[in-house]
């Protein structure tokens, strides 16, 4: 009978004073940067509120030195998403020195070994965002079972594995956030972060402005409450109508649906921002990562201390190692740069079909079999 391991309380109760403590001073900074600028805002050339994040970074460190539970230490490994790890965990494809792990509520700390289906879990990786361009008809998600092709399946291979922040539906296009850290992932898709989230939408039909302006109270949608949004008519084309969304809250296909409401249904769905990214002239398919020392700076400590962001570790490779359901193995071979047709093209005279790869070698030694055959002839006569 295989041995399972169950949570430690003391471990735990340790990790969570360490944790507290860590908050603690994590608020104390935080407050403190509010003092210089705006904490969880700071702005690239503010030096107050970068030490701040700084500071965050460290404290998070020390926490998760501390103890940190065990689906959250795989998700920072790159290795997974939290809740992919919980299922990992009751299928029992994780151990802890040793023995399987019977629950994802088990505090773990740097001594311990941790092993996913027998290999070692890989180490800490530096928090990292990209921006990515989806283009309509891609599923924003990791395996889809209906075989349709997701996002992850479209990007570049040199990228490590990446989590979505938020989603994307199948028919929208547009800015789609991407990182390495699911507890930065967690964070961002929260309402409460309270960034703002501007699109651009066609859609059939005909809308006032003051219709539109009536959306900033909010609205019940057959029995969902949306919050606040901000909406502008830019312009009527036909039977379509253009017009700019703003909100802070993303909620599944709230767009569409506020807008049904209106009597209009939306044909293009363009998402142009995420808080303070911008899609700007990023080409469709594209992915472009956001520098860390940005990162850190548009994050603030406020952010960075609830996503337990990673700063300090050093930068690994980029090597492909994201994990894609139902996809063709990758080819080995080195990939042949395109052919102009007209290289092909040849000002050379065409050789004659006895002509060999030898070239003038090769006329001789014919040449010289055919002057012995024609002297072996004369002799004959």
């Amino acid at each position: 009978m295989k041995d399972k391991i169950k949570p430690s309380a003391a471990t735990a109760a340790t990790a969570a004073k360490a944790a507290k403590a860590a908050n603690a001073a994590n608020a104390a900074n935080a407050a403190n940067a509010a003092k210089a600028g705006k904490a969880g805002k700071a702005k690239p050339s503010d030096p107050a509120a970068t030490t701040a994040a700084t500071t965050a970074t460290a404290a998070n460190a020390a926490a998760a030195a501390a103890g940190e539970r065990i689906a959250k230490r795989m998700a920072r490994a790159g290795l997974c998403s939290r809740r992919d790890a919980e299922r990992w965990i009751a299928d029992g494809r994780v151990r802890v020195n040793g023995k399987i792990l019977q629950t994802p509520a088990c505090v773990v700390t740097d001594k311990d070994n941790i092993e996913v289906d027998g290999e070692p879990l890989p180490g800490k990786e530096r928090t990292r965002l990209w921006l990515y361009h989806k283009k309509s008809g891609l599923v924003t998600t990791s395996r889809d079972p209906e075989g349709r092709t997701t996002v992850f399946e479209s990007l570049p291979n040199d990228l490590p594995r990446v989590l979505s922040i938020g989603r994307l539906d199948i028919n929208t296009e547009g800015l789609l956030l991407l990182t390495n850290d699911g507890g930065l992932a967690r964070a961002l898709e929260l309402p409460s972060t309270g960034w703002l989230r501007r699109y651009r939408v066609r859609a059939h039909g005909s809308v006032t402005q003051q219709q539109l302006d009536e959306l900033k109270d909010g609205i019940a949608v057959d029995g969902v409450l949306y919050g606040g949004i901000e909406a502008e008519l830019e312009r009527q084309q036909g039977s379509n109508v253009w017009l700019n969304f703003a909100m802070r809250e993303g909620k599944n296909r709230e767009v569409k649906n506020v807008l049904g409401a209106l009597g209009l249904e939306v044909n293009r769905l363009i998402r142009l921002s995420y808080g303070p990214f911008q899609l700007g002239d990023l080409e469709t398919g594209q992915v472009r990562e956001v520098r860390g020392r940005t990162l850190r700076d548009q994050l603030g400590s406020k952010l960075i201390e609830q996503a337990g962001a990673n700063f300090d570790t050093p930068l690994t490779s980029t090597r492909s190692e994201r994990p894609k359901s139902g996809q063709k193995p990758a080819k080995t071979g080195k990939k042949r740069d395109p052919v102009d047709p007209l290289s092909r093209l040849s000002t050379k005279k065409p050789s004659r079909p006895g002509d060999s790869k030898q070239g003038k070698s090769g006329r001789r030694e014919r040449s010289d079999k055919r002057g012995k055959a024609s002297r072996n002839a004369d002799r004959r006569r």
